[in-house]
């Protein structure tokens, strides 16, 4: 094995025996069960990943990642994970977070065949569609990169919050809660772009609602 390969079992070591230090029956804990709170919804950059810029703990966060962050309702892992999180695991909150100088989002801006990855940035593409009239207008190439960035996460929310999954559960019991956010990879900050989910679920719910009787049931709220 080459050593930068072994060095990955050797930090594991050491990781091992850190938490041990501080709490003997870490691993016995961590083994039983998981109660996450969060399911992060993020890109596979790996610059970007979930539990380092949120600060949080093993078994604080369920994640799914993929390329530029994308909800499509015929990509079964991503459904299966939401699915999941939300109906077993009752997840509070569902995060959607992108990062700006996203390779996939920028990669969506250009015209070029890039073969199989084609049809899946089309999703992105799509964004830029919807929005074009804004993105057009936007004269710095970089800035104008940056708010397609914060574009698709909004649209990815939307597409989270169609899922009859999260409307159901949310009718009962008010969880979870959808959020839109962009990590900035130059700052290191996250930046909440404060979605309105109630009004983004009832404006929404009229068009993907699950049937009459949960459309009843949102308006009486």
């Amino acid at each position: 094995m080459s050593q930068s390969y072994e060095v990955i079992f050797e930090n594991n070591r050491k990781w091992v025996e850190s938490k041990i230090g501080d709490n003997p029956s870490f691993f016995e804990e961590l083994a039983k069960t998981q109660t996450p709170e969060y399911l992060y919804i993020g890109c596979s950059d790996s610059r970007a990943t979930a539990e380092e810029l949120m600060g949080a703990k093993p078994g604080e966060v369920f994640v799914h990642r993929n390329i530029a962050n994308v909800v499509n309702s015929l990509d079964m892992s991503a459904t299966a994970v939401i699915e999941y999180a939300v109906q077993h695991l009752k997840v509070k909150h569902i995060v959607v977070c992108g990062h700006y100088n996203c390779g996939g989002v920028k990669a969506a801006m250009t015209p070029q065949d890039l073969g199989i990855l084609n049809p899946w940035l089309r999703n992105i593409r799509d964004v830029y569609r919807i929005h074009q009239t804004e993105l057009d207008s936007i004269e710095d190439e970089g800035k104008r990169y940056d708010r397609l960035v914060e574009l698709n996460v909004l649209e990815q929310c939307i597409n989270v919050i169609k899922m009859a999954c999260v409307q159901e559960r949310y009718i009962l019991e008010e969880y979870p809660i959808v959020h839109g956010w962009v990590f900035d990879l130059r700052t290191g900050k996250i930046i909440d772009l404060e979605i309105d989910f109630e009004k983004v679920l009832k404006d929404i719910q009229k068009i993907y609602n699950l049937s009459e009787d949960s459309w009843v049931m949102s308006r009486r709220k």
